[in-house]
């Protein structure tokens, strides 16, 4: 079975709540609940109004330091909430990586509600990343994995297409993968990025228009086709070509093409590493659908 990351820490309540009373004992009295234990990172819901996110290995470390960096400037530009750190945790002697507390996003994530529902938000969504696919300041952080050109994502992919048990339409995808690499590169400035969009990190309202996006932890400066990846992994065909069509000039027709390929890179990640994650497997299953249905 293929699972998600293991967790080098076990991120308690208690350690939390420790580590509140140390260094944010204004609000170390609020109730705590247990909301979310992904791949990287651990969030905790604080009171009404906050969230604490913490890392629960040590290679998302240094993301939450780019989250407090950067992520302040992503939303200032944004359309909608993001979950800018407020309150910048260090390392203490029960827990020995940074940490935040950031304001807690209202929304119902994209993951558990309805295709029709999620189709709403196409134009927010392309509005979102139309204002933050901006030219990044010199020295933005470069994530090495997204945003960076096909070709160095090449052996991943080939390699998980090899099983084909997961996989029984690994020709299919082989010629998508193929054919996006044949695009040619970004030749633009490296542009902020998400870096990670996908349902998990969408928040809608109950109406389905977007009311938040979160977790920022692969942000950094690159190609900004990885983003656009999320026109398959969240939407069907009907409402992805109302998404592309919102976007318009702004994305030319060798950036879609990557975008496909990132599709590739990122629906065969959550297919391959997400049995003990039927979320994280369901949208990967969704977007190889979608790839392969395509019109």
């Amino acid at each position: 079975m293929a699972r998600m990351p293991h967790a080098e820490l076990d991120v308690t309540s208690g350690l939390v709540r420790s580590l509140l009373e140390e260094q944010l004992p204004g609000l170390s009295h609020l109730p705590l609940e247990l909301v979310a234990n992904g791949w990287d990172n651990v969030m905790y819901r604080l009171g009404k109004e906050w969230a604490v996110r913490l890392p629960r290995r040590e290679a998302a470390a240094h993301l939450i330091l780019h989250e407090q960096q950067y992520l302040p400037g992503y939303a200032r530009r944004s359309p909608v909430p993001l979950p800018r750190p407020l309150h910048s945790g260090r390392a203490s002697a029960a827990y020995p990586w940074p940490w935040s507390v950031t304001p807690w996003l209202e929304g119902l994530s994209a993951v558990i509600v309805s295709q029709a529902s999620r189709n709403v938000a196409a134009e927010d969504l392309a509005a979102f990343l139309l204002a933050i696919h901006v030219p990044a300041a010199p020295g933005a952080p470069v994530n090495p994995v997204r945003g960076v050109p096909l070709a160095a994502r090449s052996d991943a992919v080939m390699d998980r297409l090899d099983d084909s048990n997961r996989y029984p339409q690994a020709v299919r995808l082989r010629t998508i993968w193929s054919e996006a690499c044949l695009a040619p590169p970004w030749s633009g400035p490296g542009l902020w990025l998400h870096g990670d969009l996908h349902p998990a990190n969408v928040l809608l309202r109950p109406d389905g228009r977007l009311a938040a996006v979160v977790d920022f932890g692969d942000l950094g400066a690159g190609d900004p086709a990885v983003d656009l990846a999320v026109a398959w992994l969240m939407f069907d065909d009907g409402a992805r070509h109302r998404f592309m069509a919102a976007l318009g000039r702004a994305v030319d027709a060798a950036t879609w093409a990557r975008a496909r390929g990132w599709a590739v890179v990122l629906a065969t990640a959550m297919v391959s590493f997400s049995d003990d994650n039927p979320g994280m497997a369901g949208i990967g299953r969704f977007g190889v659908e979608q790839l392969l249905s395509e019109r």
